[in-house]
């Protein structure tokens, strides 16, 4: 998860305040200590921390609880409040026809980033075109190219130009009939002035809508300063930080980056071409609370799974069917939506659950029981009452795995099967499920 650190601290302090018998004073300038704390490891900016530490105090002991709002949970809606606060305003990208440059320094991950955002336009029904339009990193046509033919959209690049502004007016031509243009430009190791003349070069030719800014959260809070100095340069109108799966210094990009004004819009969380999130604070934040993103999970959902797959699955379920091969479905749906821990995150209440279990092994015996129903025949998935000894022993072996493995697969199966009973005996839950799949709504983000 993004932050763990911060957000176990801060889901700290919430059990504090739940489970404190009163709140009073002496509560109120703890639980603050502990997230200046907090906020200081993740290397949010000192002086942001004091004030917003200062207004949760001020909020929690003057601050009346609004009608039907215990003391307690005004006190955690003040601290979601103030930590939204930091992060400034949200700007989402339009899903429109545009054309986006990017830019950044070597290293910050702009040419993965650049592929990613195809991917997320390409997902959302747009045609897609990347430009290679940095000249001086070696390879750099190559790694996007890579990356576009994994993504499934076109690229345009001439290996061996050295004139940006050619490719770049060369790209648009090619893309002319394309709904969103990529424009992948070179870097640096700073920002100087040949690189500001070519980008401007650039921008002439190309007039992008967006003028994204790539940033590596390990910058910290210098994120701030290079934003201003790349908005003073070309007019950065947003940004994208990248690599916050993986730094202690994330808060302090986030925060410093908000700043300025410039509106963060995707935050990279890994290295797969699908780990690039919308970046929204009020759910940003409800995750690090432990309070869930359901709205997330059902978008990843949506971009991972088919309105069509997800229709046929409660079809199955309102008829009472849940043998192995719909279990099997369920297991190819939830795999292809990322890593479970990730999953997990968006998940109310649960993002503590994986310090308590294993998530990298929860994973593999997901894997584990796909090779195990692999093994099995059409009739044993259909009828898994016909699974005895003998049978459990083949499918075992077929499988490279133990027969214990099998019957745990088996176990599973029927918990499971006995859930889905257990929620489609519940008329309301029923009736609910009815009425969205007969209104059309069924497999969509409401």
């Amino acid at each position: 998860m993004v932050l763990e650190n911060l957000g176990q601290s801060l889901r700290n302090v919430l059990k504090k305040i739940t489970g404190a018998s009163h709140i009073d004073e002496a509560l109120v300038k703890e639980i603050t200590r502990d997230i200046q704390r907090a906020l200081l490891q993740a290397d949010v900016n000192v002086k942001l921390v004091l004030e917003m530490t200062k207004e949760v105090e001020r909020r929690a002991l003057n601050e009346q609880p609004p009608a039907g709002t215990s003391p307690k949970e005004h006190v955690v809606r003040i601290i979601y409040d103030e930590l939204i606060k930091i992060l400034g305003s949200q700007r989402p990208l339009p899903i429109a026809k545009q054309t986006i440059m990017m830019v950044g320094l070597y290293g910050q991950g702009k040419t993965t980033t650049t592929g990613k955002l195809g991917r997320y336009f390409h997902k959302k029904g747009l045609k897609v075109g990347l430009i290679a339009a940095d000249v001086h990193r070696p390879a750099a046509y190559d790694q996007l190219k890579q990356i576009a033919d994994k993504v499934g959209v076109p690229i345009f690049g001439r290996p061996g130009e050295k004139d940006a502004a050619k490719i770049a007016k060369d790209g648009m031509e090619h893309f002319s009939n394309v709904d969103v243009v990529l424009v992948d430009t070179s870097g640096r190791h700073a920002l100087e002035d040949d690189l500001i003349a070519e980008l401007k070069r650039v921008a002439d030719i190309v007039s992008p809508t967006e003028r994204i800014l790539v940033l590596d959260a390990a910058v910290g809070q210098q994120a701030g300063p290079q934003a201003k100095a790349f908005h003073d340069a070309v007019g950065v109108t947003s940004v994208i930080i990248t690599k916050m799966d993986g730094t202690a210094k994330g808060g302090g990009a986030l925060s410093a980056v908000a700043q300025t004004k410039a509106s963060i819009v995707f935050i990279g969380t890994g290295e797969h071409l699908t780990d690039l999130e919308p970046f929204e604070p009020t759910r940003f934040i409800s995750r690090l609370l432990g309070m869930g993103d359901i709205q997330s999970l059902l978008e990843a959902a949506k971009d991972n799974i088919s309105e069509a797959e997800a229709e046929e699955t409660v079809k199955k379920m309102m008829a009472g069917r849940f043998t192995l091969k719909e279990m099997y479905e369920q297991m190819e749906m939830l795999t292809s939506m990322g890593p479970l821990k990730k999953l997990v995150s968006m998940l109310p209440g649960m993002p503590g659950l994986s310090d308590k279990i294993d998530m990298e092994q929860s994973q593999e015996k997901l894997r584990k029981f796909r090779y195990i129903m692999d093994s099995m025949t059409e009739e044993e998935m259909e009828d898994p009452k016909l699974i005895k000894s003998t049978r459990i022993n083949r499918i075992a072996r077929g499988a490279g795995v133990e027969s214990k493995d099998v019957r745990e697969l088996l176990k599973q199966y029927n918990m499971s099967k006995k859930a889905v009973k257990g929620f489609m005996g519940n008329r309301k839950f029923r009736k609910q499920l009815m009425k969205q799949f007969q209104s059309g709504d069924m497999g969509q983000s409401q």
